[in-house]
């Protein structure tokens, strides 16, 4: 059977590749050829582990949301990576791609963020490691996200607000490559999803499998079995849906359900449902699904969400949707945050407003009372509180 992860050109199917100008050839080419070789190295494995234990927190809770399972119907189980140090998933990412970064002798970070999580992983492991850290993020996220934007400074990185476009995620994006283009030798990108030129979806991917990792062992401590029923996660890039489905995506008894951001809904031009919409195109570097015009133009993404606020996804989940492997549903702003009140009425947790969307997708669902159900909770909602009390209305 043909697996759905990365194959050795660096794509799923159709999708992927690396895509790049011709200034960035020898960086990507280099990391290339140098990630799998850290990756599976002893010594980065040692680091890599011990910090995740000792720094991040992990593993995360495996939690049973027994009244969340009551309301629909099944054994629903919360993959708590909202506790992690820094509240989100991302930081599972940023700190294996620094350890890369300090391989291949790099001394100048750069990234790009949306909802503000991968800006403050990305701070947070620069200031671990002694490294500068500049970190590009569109303007409108700037204002929306403030208390990350804050953080990141608190840090010790340069935030830079992005004034191109919409002034979001795909805007920092622009950006970011920008830089790297102008710094090469000594710049070193973390992307934060697994978005980008191979190797970065592979990458990312690889980093996060650390959840579905542990989800095997819990489940199995829990329900004595491996494998859940369902897999459920928010998707714009589609990193923590990447790492949460990684250990199961070439098995087919698992149903993988991917919710990606409906915004005001799919027919109605302010939305990021890029599955739903896209066609295939060239973005950041990889060939994927896109949001784009009649002519090609990369048509400008609208969600509540700053962090699925993007007009493409990552290949890996391009293909899973293409060849019919998960599941995928747009999950408007307002299901989305009513589902984030209920959340927290029901199981006093306060979810990030991506998360959110991933809860969104449970009433558009139909379980029976035997199955098992994981959702991950890819991020906490204090970022997020201002949207919340001022679209509460909507519950």
């Amino acid at each position: 059977m043909e697996s759905f992860l990365v194959n050795n050109e660096g794509y799923y199917g159709d999708f992927g590749g690396a895509y790049i100008p011709e200034i960035l050839h020898k960086c990507v080419t280099e990391l290339q050829e140098t990630y799998l070789t850290v990756l599976q190295s002893a010594e980065f494995r040692r680091e890599y582990e011990q910090l995740l234990r000792d720094y991040v927190g992990r593993p995360t809770p495996l939690y049973y949301a027994r009244r969340l399972s009551e309301r629909y119907g099944c054994r629903l189980y919360l993959k708590r990576e909202d506790l992690n140090h820094t509240g989100a998933h991302k930081i599972n990412n940023t700190i294996g791609q620094i350890l890369i970064a300090r391989h291949m002798g790099k001394t100048r970070i750069i990234a790009e963020t949306g909802a503000g999580q991968h800006g403050v992983a990305t701070a947070t492991v620069c200031a671990l490691m002694n490294m500068e850290c500049v970190v590009y993020m569109g303007k409108t996220d700037v204002e929306r996200q403030h208390v990350n934007v804050e953080k990141m400074k608190m840090l010790g990185a340069t935030v830079v607000p992005v004034t191109s476009g919409n002034m979001t995620l795909k805007d920092a994006t622009n950006e970011a490559i920008r830089d790297w283009c102008c710094h090469p030798a000594d710049t070193y990108y973390i992307i934060g999803s697994t978005v980008g030129p191979h190797p970065y979806p592979d990458m990312v991917a690889r980093l996060q499998s650390v959840i579905s990792e542990e989800i095997r062992k819990q489940l199995l401590e829990q329900e004595g079995r491996e494998c859940p029923d369902y897999l459920i996660a928010c998707v714009g890039g589609g990193s923590n849906a990447a790492g949460t489905i990684y250990h199961y995506v070439d098995t087919p008894a698992v149903q993988i359900v991917l919710a990606e951001a409906g915004g005001k809904g799919i027919e109605s031009g302010m939305t990021a449902a890029t599955i739903a919409l896209g066609k295939m195109g060239i973005i950041h570097g990889a060939r994927t699904y896109v949001i784009q015009n009649a002519d090609g133009q990369i048509e400008e993404p609208y969600s509540i969400s700053a962090g699925l606020d993007y007009p493409g996804i990552g290949p890996m989940h391009a293909n899973l949707a293409a060849r019919k492997r998960a599941f995928v549903l747009a999950v408007n702003d307002d299901e989305a945050v009513r589902a984030a009140y209920e959340l927290t009425k029901l199981e006093g947790i306060i979810p990030a407003l991506e998360s959110a969307h991933a809860l969104g997708a449970l009433p558009k669902l139909t379980f029976k009372p035997t199955d098992v159900v994981v959702l991950t909770v890819s991020g906490r909602g204090d970022k997020d509180m201002e949207t919340y009390l001022n679209n509460g209305t909507m519950c």
